[in-house]
């Protein structure tokens, strides 16, 4: 997301007036309305790319951000749920507590470790380089809960597997990143997530091989990315990153046409030293591309019951140069689950198709009878601010409701579970299936944790057997 929701936002017209090269030095650059439709292209192609970018840089390399978490090749574990005040990732989890590590691959693999964990607790480690291809996975689903050493090893690495090691995975990219997602029962739960934690480890092979370091990685000089940056510089970073991302083979035409405008590996692309008619065409570009991924982002997967249930995240398989459809996926929410491993029902509507609004109307959100959300894990439903995508401030602390909480939660005669969407507390005797709304546009998220693959099922994603209930407006 690169820092805030405001970076999908990037307002690319704005870019012509302020002052990335040497666009004037190309011969054969091509006409305008070619290089539009270039860089119109290219921002499909490298949004999830850039965004990846500002997220890695608050993380892992600017130590002065509020949101920095640890250095590369090093863990960071973060021992509660996310709340209203983590802002570097639009549409955060918030029910199960992450640990993240940043792995530079340049020099020497690294390896990750896990403990043996209850078979009754959900966790996964997923793989994400910089292309935001989820390239792997271990946990409960993809590896069980055995103990475990996993090996990640660089695009261009062709070492040997060291005795000892599990699996290997191997980056498109030299950064790459690793999410651990630990299931919370409870609030009480957290000691326990804490212990599990503790368990998990990264560390290059040369530490885990218990070997001194043969090589360092060159030093980097990272470019300072913020929400204002991006609007101007967006071929800069894109620039600056594709040289950690070996060209792939249904990357070559795109990354070609970047080239004729003057963006890609060795290039120096500077926006403010473009003659006026260069940087209309850039910035009409960018605009564009932006209007496409958000009408493409509105009709993403199938529309059930006015939730958008599609499977947009995976691997480069998965995506097979859909450039459209990984810009979704990020703008969606970056660092999204394959569906086998979490599918992601989202709305923005009510039963009869108007805007969700806490300022508006109080909602109901009813599973029938035996009809709660069929996983092999856990499910969740979780509030977000409609304009920003992230969490909201509320009395309760109450980000969301899970299945976990499901013990202190009322069931209605029938055995049907109703949640009460609304702004203010819907009363003491229903304030345990409150989840609290902003005073103003909902974004709500379903998670499905390892869900079932046999009927009733969602998957496949949009043409399940089971469907997410509709939000119903109180009248």
């Amino acid at each position: 997301m690169l820092t805030k929701r405001d970076l999908l936002h990037s307002s690319a017209l704005a870019a012509i007036s302020i002052a990335t090269s040497p666009f004037a030095a190309l011969a054969h650059r091509p006409g305008f309305f070619k290089a539009k439709d270039i860089a119109e292209a290219g921002f499909i192609f490298g949004l999830p790319i850039v965004m990846n970018y500002g997220v890695m840089y608050e993380y892992a390399v600017d130590r002065n951000s509020s949101q920095f978490k640890a250095p590369f090749n090093n863990l960071k574990s973060e021992p509660r749920v996310f709340t209203y005040k983590d802002t570097a990732v639009v549409t955060p989890n918030s029910d199960t507590p992450y640990s993240l590590g940043w792995m530079d691959l340049r020099a020497e693999p690294v390896v990750i470790s896990v403990p043996a964990i209850d078979p009754k607790r959900y966790y996964s480690v997923m793989l994400c380089d910089g292309n935001t291809y989820n390239y792997g996975y271990i946990g409960s689903r993809a590896t069980g809960s055995e103990a475990g050493d996993y090996m990640v090893v660089g695009p261009e690495w062709k070492g040997a597997t060291p005795p000892g090691i599990k699996k290997v995975f191997q980056s498109g990219t030299q950064f790459s990143l690793a999410i651990i997602r630990t299931q919370l029962f409870n609030p009480e739960d957290l000691d326990n997530v804490v212990k599990v934690q503790a368990g998990y480890k990264m560390q290059p092979l040369s530490a885990w091989l218990k070997q001194p370091t043969t090589s360092a990685a060159a030093a980097v000089d990272f470019p300072k990315i913020d929400k204002e940056l991006v609007k101007t510089n967006f071929f800069e970073y894109l620039d600056f990153v594709l040289q950690f991302a070996p060209v792939q083979e249904n990357e070559k035409e795109i990354r070609a046409a970047l080239a004729k405008i003057g963006v890609g590996p060795g290039k120096t692309f500077n926006f403010k030293d473009l003659p006026l008619e260069q940087k209309l065409e850039v910035g009409l570009g960018l605009k564009e591309g932006e209007k496409k991924v958000e009408e493409a982002a509105a009709k993403t997967g199938k529309t059930i019951n006015n939730w958008q249930v599609s499977s947009i995240a995976g691997d480069q398989a998965f995506y097979n140069g859909d450039w459209l459809k990984r810009a979704v996926a990020a703008k969606a929410g970056i660092y999204g689950n394959d569906a086998l491993e979490a599918t992601y029902p989202l709305t923005r509507h009510d039963s009869d198709g108007q805007t969700l609004d806490g300022s508006k109307n109080n909602y109901t959100l009813t599973f029938p009878p035996g009809q709660d959300p069929p996983v092999n894990a856990f499910w969740s439903v979780t509030m977000y601010d409609g304009k920003t995508q992230l969490l909201i401030e509320n009395p309760i602390n109450r980000y969301l409701i899970n299945s976990p909480m499901l013990p202190n939660m009322k069931r209605n005669a029938d055995g049907s579970l109703t949640l009460y969407i609304q702004n203010k507390s819907p009363g003491a005797d229903k304030e345990s299936n409150w989840l609290p709304a902003p005073d103003g546009p909902i974004y709500l998220v379903m998670r499905l944790y390892w869900p079932k693959t046999e009927p009733p099922s969602i998957l496949p994603a949009g043409e399940g057997t089971w469907k997410p209930p509709a939000i119903v407006a109180a009248k």
